[in-house]
């Protein structure tokens, strides 16, 4: 899994149990820092051509291999059913009919000697779906036990049930909008969210980003990291002479604002992802909400999403759903993704 924070790649090597009731194991996990090379690379390569695209496409499947096989060598993995890759979201355009994710090819499965399972997003856009949030599936089988997740990354998405029906969506950028507010004080990221703690809001600036249609509208919906370039940028160029320090607060207000109100009174909320160790984001989201949040074991918060998408490769090897009308508005429950033969 790549998300679009650009931290790393994370990798888990897990045991599922189906039955009446599906389980798993983490066995092993470990995320993969970017090197600043490819964090400039892929931060800026949907703003290139389609040839140096495509070019770069097979230098990154040939990176993820090498990833992926020095994880499994230093694990001293054995016995390896598949694997299922994320890959990393270059763009991602449903209203336009358009999803695209580096690493997604049968070059992958090649260099790496496994069955591979892969891009996930794109048989649910053809089906008239927005291809996310396509980790609903796991929340509902694997955490049913909460009344809603929260996931915490680039951005941040909800899955809960709504008279019987599962709901989930995109509910606002997160870290891909703090980190690039830190890096403006030559930081990788604000950790815990003690610059924002000590910032001022900016009222009028708070203003704008709340007026933001995204919010007014329905889901299904989803997020990708054009919307934020055309969104978000925009608006905090306009108080680029401000504190860093008090647009990181304003902005990490803005997110518990959203998020808070997105869950109802006393509802038990499993949060996970990275931004779940931002403890100021943290506190603006509880302030915000009636909801109690749980945050589970260090290893789940960081890779949930990854155990998550292996989950959906499983499904998709068995020919089960892993894809619901109700989350993504396709036209059907499908069970989605490529799969690759070495």
């Amino acid at each position: 899994m790549s998300g679009t924070s650009l931290d790393g790649i994370d990798i888990v090597y897990v045991n599922f149990i189906p039955g009446k009731e599906w389980s798993f194991s983490i066995i092993a996990a470990q995320t993969f820092p970017y090197s600043i090379f490819w964090q400039k690379k892929l931060s800026k390569l949907h703003l290139t051509s389609k040839e140096i695209i495509h070019k770069e496409n097979k230098l990154y499947t040939s990176f993820l291999a090498e990833i992926i096989l020095q994880f499994i060598r230093m694990n001293n993995l054995f016995e390896i059913d598949a694997v299922c890759s994320h890959g990393h979201t270059l763009f991602h355009q449903p209203e336009k009919g358009y999803t695209f994710q580096l690493g997604n090819q049968k070059k992958l499965a090649e260099l790496i000697g496994f069955k591979v399972v892969c891009d996930f997003r794109i048989q649910d856009i053809a089906l008239g779906g927005q291809g996310a949030p396509l980790v609903p599936i796991g929340d509902l089988l694997l955490f049913d036990k909460y009344d809603a997740c929260l996931n915490l990354g680039g951005f941040a998405n909800s899955t809960k049930t709504i008279e019987d029906h599962l709901i989930a969506y995109d509910i606002c950028a997160v870290n891909t909008v703090l980190n690039i507010l830190a890096k403006k004080n030559k930081l990788k990221y604000d950790e815990g969210g003690r610059l924002a703690k000590k910032g001022s809001l900016i009222m009028p600036l708070l203003e704008k980003l709340q007026a933001l249609d995204f919010y007014s509208k329905s889901p299904p919906k989803s997020l990708g990291i054009e919307w934020v370039e055309a969104e978000i940028y925009p608006i905090l160029e306009q108080y680029q002479d401000q504190k860093t320090e008090d647009l990181l607060n304003t902005y990490t207000k803005h997110i518990g604002e959203k998020i808070g109100k997105t869950f109802k009174k006393d509802q038990e909320v499993l949060a996970t992802g990275g931004g779940v160790k931002n403890n100021y984001l943290m506190k603006m989201i509880q302030e915000n909400s009636l909801a109690k949040f749980i945050i589970p074991s260090e290893e789940l918060v960081d890779f949930k999403e990854a155990l998550i998408f292996g989950f959906l490769g499983v499904l998709r090897l068995r020919g089960e759903i892993n894809c619901l009308a109700s989350v993504t508005g396709s036209s059907s429950d499908h069970s989605s993704g490529l799969i690759f033969h070495p």
